[in-house]
């Protein structure tokens, strides 16, 4: 499906890869493309919806430029899948269940963490204390009761979760969904306070002032691109970490099993240095994967519904990009006042999950359609395998 609707009010058009979209999403794709610094086009991909300074869903290529609330405070933000060689006939739901309990006990999730560091953390420590000795006020809004090394392999809250899925085939996935952490949390939010401060000094006129950046060369300008890759690399490691434990959880409980695919992991908040339309960007997937030529990534679809792993086409309009997942429909508080938890366990049927009041702000019908979504991308990626969740812990 080509690009649904284009808006030019700014500096440079917006194409977007939906029929229907909130007025204030809208709003803020139009003050993205009315800076000075985006480069051809902003492109916005079909589960866009409202974010915090720039919109969930968006793809914003900047010239000599970063515009740290773009990335976020979930620096790398992102999924990771690998395909088992169990089948669906081989995780009954009573070891499901097992399963469940186990990986609640050995990932942590919301504000817990593992009791001492990870090794795994080990190789970041040289860079992060590098990078906090020029920058103090990073270490200051992590908090005392949480260290980046014991968090390394935990959850988080929110949207996050770990799932058991089923292919098409019948054949078990392991897939979940996080990113940095805290200290990603405090590395965005202090950059963020940095890049408002510098644009109050300069008396830049923002269309929104989430919207402040970092030009190349600024005092701040090299600090944040370490920064920021360090996060992002945290983010992936934490993944990785994660994967690690669940396995090690889903072999107490189920036969015995071998890894039969390579692992997906990817993220979808991050800026990474690209080239597109001729000229070198940092292009900022904020809800975003990349979906290059080739590529594989991983699409999920809210609680209870499906998931997709799916192969880049490549396409240049959209910068390589596609959808991150179905997008949120409601806000959280929305959602909470709309259904019941009779709502949640009709949804959620024939998922191991949470069933609870804590959890219906996640319910699947908070979430836009993942059909949808995927329809309104077929020229951006196609299907390698759809997954169908059995089992999911949420953060």
């Amino acid at each position: 499906m080509p690009v649904r609707q284009e808006i030019n009010e700014g500096l440079v058009p917006v194409k977007i890869y939906t029929g229907e979209i909130e007025p204030q999403a809208r709003q803020q794709l139009v003050n993205i493309s009315r800076l000075p610094i985006v480069h051809h086009h902003v492109a916005a991909m079909p589960d866009v919806h409202l974010g915090i300074g720039a919109t969930v869903g968006s793809v914003i290529p900047t010239k000599k430029a970063i515009i740290p609330a773009a990335v976020g405070v979930d620096i790398g933000c992102g999924m990771m899948a690998t395909r088992l060689s169990l089948t669906g006939n081989e995780v009954e739901e009573a070891p499901l269940r097992k399963v469940f309990n186990q990986i609640s006990r050995d990932v942590p999730v919301g504000f817990s963490q593992h009791d001492d560091g990870r090794a795994a953390a080990t190789p970041f420590t040289k860079d992060l204390t590098r990078i906090l000795q020029r920058h103090p006020g990073i270490g200051k809004r992590v908090g005392r009761k949480s260290h980046w090394a014991q968090q390394l392999g935990t959850l988080g809250g929110g949207n996050h979760f770990i799932e058991v899925c089923l292919d098409e085939e019948n054949r078990v996935w392991a897939m979940l969904h996080s990113g940095s952490r805290g200290i990603g949390n405090a590395i965005g939010s202090y950059f963020i306070e940095l890049a408002r401060g510098d644009a109050e000094k300069a008396q830049l006129q923002l269309p929104d002032r989430d919207l402040a950046y970092f030009p190349e060369g600024a005092q701040h300008f090299d600090d944040y691109v370490e920064a920021v890759g360090w996060a992002q690399d945290y983010a992936r490691a934490n993944r990785e970490e994660m994967m690690d434990l669940v396995l090690d959880a889903m072999r107490r409980h189920l036969p015995s099993f071998e890894v039969t695919g390579g692992a997906v992991n990817c993220h979808h908040n991050y800026v990474e240095r690209e080239k597109h339309y001729g000229e070198r960007v940092w292009l900022t997937r904020k809800g975003a994967i990349r979906a290059g030529a080739g590529e594989l990534g991983i699409i999920p679809g809210s609680m209870g519904t499906r998931s997709y792993i799916v192969r880049g086409k490549g396409s240049a309009e959209s910068f390589h990009s596609c959808a991150h997942g179905a997008g949120r429909a409601m806000s959280r508080g929305a959602a909470q006042k709309k259904f019941s938890l009779q709502d949640l366990e009709q949804q959620t049927e024939g998922v191991v999950c949470r069933k609870d009041k804590g959890v219906i702000d996640e319910i699947p019908g908070a979430y836009k359609s993942i059909d949808e979504v995927m329809a309104n991308q077929s020229d951006l990626v196609e299907v390698v395998h759809t997954l169908k969740q059995v089992l999911c812990v949420k953060g």
